[in-house]
């Protein structure tokens, strides 16, 4: 019998909720992704979405590079 094993889902998001959970503005989001300055989406359907967890990531990348500036 096989062990049980936890499933891993990948949440998607739509570029309103990348928007929100990062607050920044949908055209300042295009405008980082043409700069390479922020995770490009997948097109699934024709629809832009991103993986949760690489927004996660790149939220997190932005305290990572503040640590040791001024309070």
């Amino acid at each position: 019998m096989k062990g049980t094993q936890m499933e891993k889902f990948v949440q998607l998001l739509r570029i309103a909720e990348v928007s929100k959970k990062t607050t920044l503005a949908k055209s300042t989001i295009w405008l980082k992704i043409a700069r390479n300055e922020f995770v490009a989406p997948a097109r699934i359907g024709g629809i832009c979405v991103w993986k949760e967890s690489d927004i996660d990531d790149w939220i997190e990348s932005h305290f990572q590079s503040d640590k040791g500036a001024a309070a």
